[in-house]
């Protein structure tokens, strides 16, 4: 357990309580590199997710992929440990300040998500992508998928 904030279920629910969750009942989460400030990723959590972030302090998301929760890293071992959570103007939208362990935050094997750049090149706009894969899929999850 994280001595990130210990605080109750109570709080935490509290804290969970007064963010503006979608229709879906979902909110986005960036995810930011403490030290840095490089935007690592962006993902949504449900109320159940922020809850459990905020009493572990180690990164949970909604997948709406699987339609489940994802502790970042439960696969990859690439966890995300909260240094501070914000909560926008509009209180629909959240930044967390995090320590990504193992440097790797993108499932692409990426240190963050952020690797197409838009750019013009002959005349055609594309997005080119940038940034070293510093470890496979197969590496990091034992096989070829993204």
């Amino acid at each position: 357990m994280s001595d990130f904030l210990q605080i109750s279920q109570t709080e935490a629910e509290k804290l969970a309580d007064a963010i503006k969750y979608d229709d879906s009942g979902l909110v986005p989460a960036i995810a930011q590199d403490a030290q840095t400030g490089q935007n690592l990723m962006l993902a949504y959590m449900n109320h159940e997710a922020v809850v459990q972030t905020l009493l572990t302090g180690t990164a949970v998301y909604w997948s709406r992929s699987r339609q489940k929760l994802w502790c970042k890293g439960e696969t990859s071992g690439h966890t995300q440990n909260i240094k501070s959570i914000s909560l926008d103007c509009d209180a629909d939208c959240i930044l967390m300040q995090v320590e990504q362990i193992g440097g790797i935050a993108c499932h692409t094997g990426r240190a963050h998500c952020y690797f197409r750049i838009a750019t013009v090149a002959d005349g055609q706009a594309q997005w080119q992508e940038q940034g070293e894969i510093l470890k496979s899929n197969e590496e990091i999850y034992g096989k070829s998928s993204q």
